[in-house]
């Protein structure tokens, strides 16, 4: 049991020092900012910090609460090319270290985001008043992903917390709801990857896999934010369980991880989405939402697996570029993977989980 905390501690050290200097080292980006640079203002940098955020609540690591407080101040003096649902991703940990700092011009900052999120003006809303996913340089017209249940509504959630204004987590539950209407496959229990309100379609109807961790991991997050009604805690709480036994029926049966088209074996193994799904699972274990004995097997496996995909500098391999909706399983085959700083941070909260688990066991 010590040797294994061991080599999770290790391997966790490794991957956050690589996430901490990620930068575009030769490939063609073709998004506005790039989503590899860990200095530039974007989703896949905001789910970095996050991680890292995480990272520091566990060692209390100095450097770590340095680190996050330069890149804030670096990112916030330079100035933010886009209000969207992808650049709101960097707000939930902003949250938290306006709880730690008391800055005045971090709550200034968290304040006036959270009102353009709820304000007409702002954020855009389609259907039944759904967040748009609208990302930089493209509103994405009449469209809702998965995604934005990370992006956007864990930090309103935690915004309306920390600033005392219950219409903001009464929002961020009603997103919750109406995007689970919308994306879940019912008969899976899984996620299709975007809805459209203009084609009143999921598109492609592919159950990606990075985009269902996205759930995994912000669920039990968000029930542990925010005070939530007890049917809607039961109601999320029941899709996640429903989602989970999905997961161990399409885990790959050599090293227990997951493709990146959770039902397409065809398709690579992708370890953003893995990393995803092992943290919310083992996070379910930990806090009793999950019974061990069903899922320890699933977890262990997976553990063993995953490790592979840890390179010797703490690279996370097999992580899939940005990918937008697809209309077929080719299209997510076809997306590239290279080192990503949400691959990073999928990893680093994995892996504290599974040191938590080993402890435990």
């Amino acid at each position: 049991m010590g040797s294994d905390r061991a080599k999770y501690e290790e391997k966790l050290r490794l991957v956050t020092e690589r996430m901490k200097g990620m930068k575009n080292e030769g490939v063609e980006e073709q998004f506005p900012v790039s989503l590899i640079d860990i200095d530039c203002w974007e989703w896949p940098q905001g789910v970095g910090l996050y991680g890292l955020y995480k990272y520091y609540l566990e060692t209390k690591d100095e450097e770590i609460l340095h680190f996050l407080i330069k890149w804030y101040d670096d990112r916030l003096r330079e100035g933010i090319v886009e209000q969207n649902v992808n650049t709101t991703a960097p707000m939930l940990t902003l949250t938290y270290l306006y709880e730690m700092t008391g800055r005045e011009d971090y709550r200034r900052q968290i304040e006036d985001w959270a009102a353009w999120v709820m304000s007409s003006d702002g954020l855009i809303k389609t259907g039944d008043g759904c967040f748009q996913h609208m990302i930089t340089k493209d509103p994405n017209t009449g469209e809702i992903l998965i995604d934005t249940l990370f992006m956007a509504v864990l930090f309103l959630a935690r915004a309306g917390y920390l600033l005392k204004k219950q219409e903001m987590v009464d929002e961020a539950n009603y997103q919750m709801l109406s995007h689970i209407k919308y994306l879940l496959n019912k008969e899976e229990g899984l996620f299709y990857h975007g809805f459209s309100f203009i084609r009143n379609d999921n598109y492609g109807r592919i159950m990606w896999g990075r985009g269902n961790s996205w759930y995994t991991v912000a669920v039990l997050d968000y029930l542990e934010m925010v005070d939530v009604d007890p049917c809607i805690r039961r109601y999320l709480l029941t899709v996640y369980k429903n989602q989970v036994k999905a997961l161990k029926k399409y885990a790959d049966s050599e090293n227990g991880l997951w493709h990146t088209v959770i039902n397409d074996s065809d398709s690579y193994i992708e370890i953003s989405a893995s990393a995803g799904f092992l943290c919310g699972i083992l996070h379910g274990i930990r806090t009793g939402v999950l019974d061990k004995e069903e899922y320890s097997g699933l977890v262990e496996k997976a553990l063993g697996g995953i490790m592979d995909y840890i390179d010797k500098d703490g690279t996370v391999l097999n992580v899939s570029y940005g990918t937008p909706i697809g209309e077929d399983t080719a299209f997510y085959k076809n997306i590239r993977c290279c080192p990503m700083t949400y691959g990073q941070a999928m990893m680093i909260m994995a892996l504290q989980e599974a040191m938590l688990y080993v402890t435990e066991r």
